[in-house]
C-alpha cells in the first residue's frame, strides 16, 4: 500500500512485479488398477519405488498382474505411481466381498484387519498390562499395551504367502472413549495393520500371540471388468483416482495371469480412455494375448484393431506383442506378461532423459528385464515386413534387434493409422499437448476474479510467454526463434467487450510440436568419373 506522506525526506514503496512462475506439471506418473495381496481398497496410493509396493500392498502376488505391472514399471525407470486395489463385486458394482480377518477378545473387544484379503491370517497380537501405572499403588484400570505383528513365518497352504514381518506396539491404550489414548482412535489414526470395531467397558485380560481368525478374511474371485471399472458415484475402480491430485499415464493390467489370462474387454478400455480424455491423462492399452499379426490387421472392423475403435484413439497406445519376464515366485521361469507396465517405465525414463517431447521408441528405450518376447504365448519376434503391417493401422511394435535387444518400436496413438491422417498422430506431440493444458490449467488459476483488461492480459501474455519460452530453450517445439515455435496471445483481438460483459477472458497458445523422424531415408548415389 502507498505510505502514507507526513514528514520530508525518501518513502520506499515494494511494487508488484506482475510475473507469476507457471511451473510444469509432473508427466508420467502412472495410475494402476487391479488386484492386490493386501492394502487400502479403492483409494489411490502413491507410491515411490516397488519396496513401498512390498509394504503397501504385500509385493509380488502369482494372482494379481497389477502386481507385476507395478514392479516391471519401477524397474524400467518409473518414479511415481499411484496403484487402486479394487476386489470382486456385485453386479451393480456397490459392495465388495472381500472380507477383512478378525480376532474377538471375547469381553467386547474385537479386532479386525485394516483392509480385506487373507493377509490377515498372519496377523498376531499380544496384550499385556505394564502400563505406565502399573506400579502405582490405585494404577488405571482402563489401561492396556497391545502389540500386532505381521508374523513372515505364517504361510497360507492356498496362497504360499508369509507376512511382512511389521511389528506396531501401542501402549497405555485405554478403554475409556473420553481418554485421548481411546484404543479405537489411536488404531485408527496410527496403525496399518488393524481397527477396533468395538471395544468392552473393561481392558482385555492378558494375550500372548493370539492369531486372527483362520476363517475370516477372503481375498474374492477372479476380477471381473465391473471390477475395474468401479462406480463413479461411489468413486470406485478407476474413479477412485478423481481423490488423486494428479495422474498421467493410466495402465490396466490383464484380468487374469498368465499367457491366457484374461483381458480387459474393449468396453472397458474405452470408458478408461474418455475417463483419461477428461483428464488430461493417456491411455497405455494391451494388444489382447490371442493375437498374431494376422488377427492384429484382420481389416474386418469387427477384429484386430478394429476393435477398439470405441476409444478416444488420441489418448490412447497399443502395443504389441507381450513379454517374457523371469518370475521370482516360480523359480525365475519365464512367464508371458502384458506389456503396459513395461512401457510406462519406459515413457517416465524417457520423459527424465529427452523430455515428454521426445518419442518413447527406439534403440534407446530397452526394456529392462526382459528377455524376450512372445506372440500367442510362444516366444516369438516380429520382422521388419510385420512391423511394417502394424505400424500403418496404429499399432506399436515391441522387437528384439541384435545387440540392442528388446526396445519399444513404434511411437503412434491409435488415432496414428495413416487413413486418419490426424494431427495427434504421434505418442509425444499428444502428450506434449497434455503436459501443457495440465501446467497452464494449474498456472492461471490466479487469472479468475481479476479485473478484465489490458493490464491483466498483459500479465498472462508475460507469464504463460516465460513459460513457453523456457520449453523452446529445453528443444520442446519445433523452429529456430521462439516466433517459430510458440505463440501467446491474450488481448482485446481474442477477448471482445461481449466476452468481457460475459466475464471471460480467451487466451490462445500456439505450439510447433516436433514429430519422430519414424523413417530414415538414405540415398547413395556412385559419382560418374570423366573417361
Amino acid at each position: 500500500m502507498p505510505a502514507t506522506l507526513t514528514y520530508p525526506g525518501v518513502y520506499i514503496e515494494e511494487l508488484p512485479s506482475g510475473v507469476r512462475t507457471i511451473i510444469g506439471v509432473a508427466t508420467s506418473v502412472t495410475a494402476f488398477v487391479g488386484r492386490a495381496w493386501r492394502g487400502l481398497a479403492d483409494d489411490p496410493v502413491m507410491l515411490f519405488s516397488f519396496a513401498d509396493y512390498e509394504r503397501q500392498f504385500g509385493g509380488l502376488w502369482r494372482d494379481s498382474t497389477m502386481s507385476y505391472a507395478v514392479q516391471q514399471f519401477f524397474q524400467n525407470g518409473g518414479a511415481q505411481a499411484l496403484v487402486v486395489r479394487v476386489g470382486t463385486r456385485t453386479a451393480h458394482g456397490t459392495v465388495n466381498p472381500i472380507s477383512v480377518g478378525a480376532l474377538d477378545f471375547g469381553d467386547g473387544t474385537k479386532l479386525v484387519a485394516a483392509n480385506p484379503g487373507t493377509w490377515a491370517r498372519n496377523l498376531a497380537v499380544t496384550i499385556d498390562h505394564k502400563t505406565k501405572d502399573a506400579n502405582s499403588p490405585t494404577p488405571d484400570t482402563h489401561l492396556f499395551n497391545i502389540t500386532i505383528f505381521d508374523d513372515p513365518a505364517t504361510k497360507l497352504d492356498s496362497q504360499k504367502r508369509g507376512g511382512s514381518g511389521l511389528l506396531e506396539t501401542f501402549l497405555n491404550v485405554s478403554v475409556e472413549p473420553a481418554s485421548p489414548r481411546y484404543v479405537k482412535k489411536v488404531l485408527e489414526q496410527q496403525s496399518v495393520l488393524v481397527r477396533a470395531t468395538t471395544v468392552g467397558a473393561a481392558r482385555p485380560g492378558d494375550v500372548s500371540a493370539k492369531a486372527f481368525d483362520v476363517a475370516k478374511g477372503d481375498d474374492g474371485g477372479e476380477l471381473v471388468d465391473n471390477d475395474i471399472l468401479g462406480d463413479q458415484a461411489g468413486k470406485t475402480g478407476i474413479y477412485a483416482l478423481l481423490k488423486a491430485d494428479i495422474f498421467n499415464i493410466l495402465c490396466l493390467p490383464p484380468l487374469g495371469p498368465g499367457p491366457d489370462g484374461t483381458d480387459i474387454d474393449p468396453g472397458t478400455w474405452a470408458k478408461a480412455s474418455k475417463f483419461c480424455a477428461d483428464h488430461r491423462a493417456f491411455l497405455v492399452v494391451d494388444a489382447p494375448h490371442g493375437w498374431d499379426v494376422t488377427a492384429a490387421t484382420d481389416p474386418d472392423p469387427t477384429k484386430g484393431v478394429g476393435v477398439f475403435s470405441a476409444l478416444d484413439r488420441n489418448h490412447s497406445a497399443i502395443y504389441f506383442p507381450r513379454l517374457l519376464i523371469p518370475d521370482p515366485l516360480q523359480e525365475n521361469k519365464l512367464e508371458v506378461y502384458a506389456p503396459c507396465g513395461t512401457i510406462a517405465g519406459v515413457y517416465a525414463r524417457t520423459d527424465t532423459a529427452r523430455g515428454v517431447w521426445k518419442a518413447p521408441a527406439g534403440i534407446d528405450t530397452n526394456l529392462q528385464g526382459v528377455l524376450g518376447l512372445a506372440i500367442q504365448g510362444l516366444p516369438a519376434n516380429l520382422t521388419d515386413g510385420e512391423v511394417g503391417r502394424l505400424n500403418p493401422i496404429g499399432i506399436n511394435s515391441l522387437r528384439g534387434l541384435p545387440v540392442i535387444g528388446n526396445v519399444a518400436w513404434g511411437a503412434r496413438t491409435l488415432e496414428g493409422a495413416d487413413v486418419l491422417a490426424s494431427q495427434w498422430k504421434y505418442i509425444p506431440v499428444r502428450r506434449l499437448a497434455l503436459y501443457l493444458e495440465e501446467s497452464l490449467f494449474r498456472g492461471t488459476q490466479w487469472v479468475v476474479f481479476e479485473p478484465n483488461d489490458e493490464p491483466l492480459w498483459a500479465q498472462i501474455r508475460l507469464n504463460i510467454g516465460a513459460f513457453m519460452q523456457t520449453l523452446f530453450r529445453q528443444g520442446a517445439f519445433q523452429g529456430s526463434s521462439p516466433k517459430d515455435a510458440y505463440f501467446v496471445k491474450c488481448s482485446s483481438e481474442t477477448t471482445t467487450q461481449a466476452d468481457i460483459d460475459a466475464g471471460v477472458v480467451n487466451i490462445v497458445v500456439g505450439f510447433a510440436p516436433l514429430k519422430p523422424a519414424e523413417f530414415v531415408v538414405i540415398k547413395i548415389q556412385q559419382i560418374a568419373q570423366q573417361p
